[in-house]
């Protein structure tokens, strides 16, 4: 069920973004004077599709089958992609009948410099738009809510953070001379500014203030699990029983929150299921709170180290939301595109170049992109936008770079022709077009190869 979810999830993500880029290729080239002969969601052999010469039909279009300017709309086999086929271009088709005949009026080829330049940059343009409008939303609907703790509640056992020091009941005060006022600053600290470099913790600790420090050689690529800080507050809360298991048959319900484990108090979600896993097949105490009343009974976790609960982490500590209206939003929007979307992506890349963060380990591909879709659906609808509008960003971002075979490689070769007067030969593009099309193929096999060898 897990990998269907994760498939499900991924193809979903994928389409939109797919659809969203391609359909910028598609309206601008139209918008322009040009025919799209082809709309395709996927890549590969033809499905199924529907244009207006022949309407719906399944498989392969006749070989010498003339669309008369009309757009074939298809599915093809392979979901992971997509692409608008424009008359007149050289383009990952690869078709060069083309070249043997006469420019054509509603040809790519035939068209002004600056108009081709729009056609090449709309499907980036829709990308970043799409990441816009999103956390446009989010900011108006949902606004921000902060954490307001910098207490850290459990350090989980053999991590890194356990390993240096940090405590339970540790207040953090600054990381690299950047001072902290909540845990979202720990987070935005440790995962994304400071990724991949060395961290000093100023940590107040008994009215005591001391400093630990984390060489980067021991962070890399981090999350919550091998760092190993939680904040303080969070409360196990069950959100469901399963039927048959220990849970069930000591008494525990939906609702139920789960206060101390096996001798310990829980001061999170985290440690719970933690000590679940240390004591499996041991008989322990456990208590919990019902509608505020004190319950307790002796459960034994099993063999696959469960007792039979999903387990929410609910909050209880202090937060600030901040609020936007519709014209406050905008700014908020602008810098949620410009932070996640391009200082975060750039200083990743250059930290990479730099060997701060391991190459294997920066780059994601498909295998990785499903399990973060799956991932972020299960923190629900917000998360799931948050991370779509994330991944555009990303998208758009990669398209844009000036490389063959990328919208950005072809936006260099228009922009050759629009300063020298003189377009690139033909034969030149469908060679770039090659080196760079192979390129890309080997990086794709090698992120995937990565992606599989780093599954756990």
């Amino acid at each position: 069920m897990e990998l269907i979810n994760t498939i499900f999830y991924f193809l979903i993500v994928i389409g939109i973004l797919v659809f969203i880029h391609e359909f910028g290729h598609f309206m601008a080239a139209r918008l322009c004077g040009m025919r799209a002969d082809v709309f395709s969601l996927g890549i590969g052999n033809r499905v199924l599709g529907f244009n207006k010469k022949n309407r719906f039909t399944f498989g392969k279009l006749p070989k010498d089958f003339d669309l008369e300017g009309y757009t074939d709309y298809r599915i093809c086999t392979l979901p992971i992609g997509g692409y608008v086929k424009i008359a007149g271009m050289i383009d990952e088709s690869m078709d060069k009948e083309f070249l043997n005949a006469e420019p054509k009026p509603w040809e790519y080829r035939s068209k002004p410099v600056w108009k081709r330049m729009i056609v090449i940059t709309a499907g980036v343009i829709m990308n970043v738009v799409l990441a816009f409008l999103i956390f446009y939303t989010l900011n108006l609907v949902k606004g921000k809510t902060l954490t307001e703790t910098t207490t850290i509640g459990y350090v989980s056992k053999n991590s890194v953070a356990m390993e240096f020091g940090l405590k339970e009941n540790d207040k953090i005060e600054e990381i690299n001379n950047t001072k902290i006022n909540s845990w979202d600053d720990i987070q935005n600290q440790v995962y994304l500014d400071k990724l991949g470099e060395t961290l000093n913790f100023n940590i107040l600790r008994d009215s005591k203030e001391i400093i630990i420090t984390i060489p980067k050689e021991r962070l890399n690529i981090l999350t919550d699990k091998n760092l190993g800080i939680y904040p303080e507050k969070v409360v196990p809360l069950i959100n469901s029983v399963v039927s048959g298991k220990p849970a069930e048959k000591c008494g525990l319900v939906k609702g139920d929150i789960i206060t101390k484990f096996a001798g310990e108090n829980i001061l999170h979600s985290q440690k719970l299921i933690d000590l679940i896993k240390y004591n499996a097949n041991k008989e322990c105490n456990m208590e919990w709170l019902r509608d505020g009343h004190p319950m307790s009974a002796m459960v034994t976790p099993g063999a696959d180290s469960t007792i039979g609960i999903e387990v929410t982490a609910k909050y209880e500590g202090p937060v600030k939301i901040i609020s936007y209206n519709v014209f406050t939003a905008v700014p908020k929007a602008f810098y949620d595109l410009y932070y996640y979307g391009i200082e975060v992506f750039f200083k990743s890349i250059a930290k990479v170049i730099k060997g701060d963060i391991p190459f294997k380990k920066a780059i994601g591909g498909p295998v990785k992109i499903a399990q973060a879709s799956a991932q972020s659906a299960e923190g629900g609808f917000f998360t799931f936008i948050g991370f779509l509008a994330l991944l555009s960003m990303s998208l758009a971002i990669i398209n844009i770079l000036p490389f063959p075979a990328l919208d950005g490689g072809h936006f260099m070769i228009l922009l050759y022709e629009a300063i020298t007067k003189r377009p690139v030969s033909y034969k030149v593009q469908i060679a770039l077009q090659n080196i760079g099309f192979i390129i890309l193929l080997a990086l794709m096999l090698f992120v995937i190869y990565n992606d599989i060898t780093s599954i756990k």
